[in-house]
């Protein structure tokens, strides 16, 4: 018999598909910290989306797939008259929250934003209550909601501490799919079987690569990502709760395995390095960490690695505004990550990748005093030539503290330093910026301001009277947390 030949022995789940499921199965969120930064992240996630709802480039993308569609017990999405299908349900609340780059991040090994996930967790939600509620049971309750998000922060977090994609090529959107596959399998009352089979399944669609967020080819694409994970996690939810098997050694099978296909660094024969074969390392077990710590982007919707430097530049604003036509070089220190993910020279084709330059974030507010969404489009840019000008007078240095620090589990810094240096010889004070005003070390500050944030982008979109109850009842840990998820949605719809 020849030796060349596969051996068909079935294996058993790969140990991080059964950790997962056992821990969406198993654990129970008594964190009180934990539900509370998940109601604040309720509110901002969804304040997001509603902005983005000023933007044509991207309601274009929603409603369903065939116009006229009428979808029983359908799921809404916020801030709009949509009532769909689950799936396109969480596309189209997935894109307008990740749209305009201004939900919360997570930032280790790898990066992400694991708010990403409500899409998928609320349009199931909305959808199983109005079911249930058809069949003269109870529905779900926000409180629901507010767990699962904690458990998807979680699984896309505690993965990301120590296991870079972005080092491979791959882009982060993948652990948005593994993460709500994970949660609304179980929302669905999925069985620990049906949890793993579609685990699996997240696993073996492999990872969409990270071109699209990188020079040159940074576009739209990064926006809607996020939608389209949590979209096929529920579509994968769907198909194992039919009973569709899963693939048990996705992750570890030898040549065909997610780890030798995707997460293996290879040479230019493309035959994998035996000193190069990688599988997930994991420094601590999943409970409420990461829900905990999350980064909330609170002053700017801007890339996370930018948040320090746009609030240096507002910082230096007052001293440079007069002065921008002196000014001689503009010397920015930052971190490794933000070096190898944001920052660019040359032309930037359109607002995805403005909102990805390092240069373009710190440029505006030293010449505006702010950074908003509108200060990406194409006119403002094409208005403003002196952002340019300011951009190609940047250096960019790396300090080896901030790429340290931006590391260690007691710190996790994202900082910038900005000195502005005019022509005369004379120089701005270097302004640091070590923690975003969305840290968890500066909570106490941050949520005062991320409430506002929700209440302004609240009035985007509704009349007084209804942006109110919500911002009320959103408030309300308690009440929050008792509300039925389909009366929480009803305030949601436009007529």
């Amino acid at each position: 018999m020849s030796n060349n030949v596969d051996l068909n022995n079935r294996p058993d789940y790969d140990q991080v598909i059964q950790d997962i499921a056992d821990y969406v199965l198993n654990f129970k969120v008594e964190s009180q910290e934990a539900l509370d930064t998940a109601r604040n992240c309720l509110m901002d996630t969804l304040g997001c989306g509603l902005l983005a709802l000023r933007f044509p480039e991207c309601t274009k993308h929603l409603g369903p797939i065939v116009q006229g569609t009428v979808v029983p017990n359908g799921a809404r999405v916020p801030g709009t008259s949509l009532s769909l299908d689950p799936v396109k349900a969480a596309w189209d609340i997935g894109c307008i929250i990740r749209w305009l780059d201004y939900n919360d991040t997570w930032l280790a090994a790898e990066w992400g934003h694991p708010s990403d996930n409500l899409g998928g967790i609320l349009a199931v939600a909305d959808h199983l209550s109005q079911v249930r509620l058809s069949k003269g049971e109870s529905p779900m309750t926000m409180r629901e909601v507010l767990e699962a998000m904690v458990m998807a922060h979680e699984i896309q977090g505690v993965i990301a501490l120590e296991n870079s994609f972005n080092r491979v090529g791959l882009c982060h959107v993948l652990l948005v799919r593994v993460a709500s596959v994970a949660v609304v399998t179980k929302m669905m009352g999925g069985d620990r079987e049906q949890i793993m089979a579609a685990i699996s399944q997240a696993w073996v669609d492999g990872s969409a690569l990270r071109t699209y967020r990188h020079a040159p080819n940074a576009g739209s694409r990064k926006s809607w990502a996020a939608g389209d994970a949590t979209s096929r996690a529920v579509r994968l939810a769907d198909m194992s709760m039919r009973g569709e098997m899963g693939i048990p050694g996705v992750l570890t099978a030898d040549q065909w395995g997610f780890y030798e296909v995707s997460f293996s660094k290879t040479n230019k024969d493309q035959a994998i390095k035996p000193e190069a074969q990688r599988k997930f390392s994991f420094s601590q077990d999943y409970g409420t960490y990461v829900m905990e710590n999350v980064l909330f982007k609170i002053s700017f919707p801007a890339e996370f690695h930018a948040q320090t430097a746009a609030e240096a530049s507002v910082i230096l604003h007052p001293q440079v505004k007069d002065r921008l036509a002196e000014i001689d070089k503009i010397v920015i220190r930052t971190h490794e990550s933000a070096i190898r993910i944001i920052s660019k020279s040359g032309p930037l084709a359109n607002a995805a990748d403005r909102d990805h330059c390092l240069q373009y974030m710190a440029a505006v507010p030293l010449a505006f005093g702010n950074l908003i969404a509108e200060h990406y489009e194409d006119d403002f840019h094409a208005a403003n030539p002196i952002i340019d000008e300011l951009r190609n007078k940047m250096e960019i240095v790396e300090d080896k503290r901030f790429t340290a620090e931006y590391l260690e589990a007691d710190k996790r810094s994202i900082a910038n330093a900005i000195q502005v240096f005019f022509k005369d010889g004379s120089s701005t004070e270097e302004v640091v910026v070590e923690y975003p005003v969305g840290h968890r070390r500066r909570r106490e500050e941050g949520i005062p301001l991320l409430e506002q944030k929700f209440k302004n982008n609240l009035a985007t979109r509704f009349p007084n009277r209804q942006s109110q109850a919500i911002f009320s009842l959103c408030k309300d840990q308690a009440a929050l947390e008792s509300t039925a998820v389909n009366r929480f949605m009803d305030l949601f719809v436009i007529a």
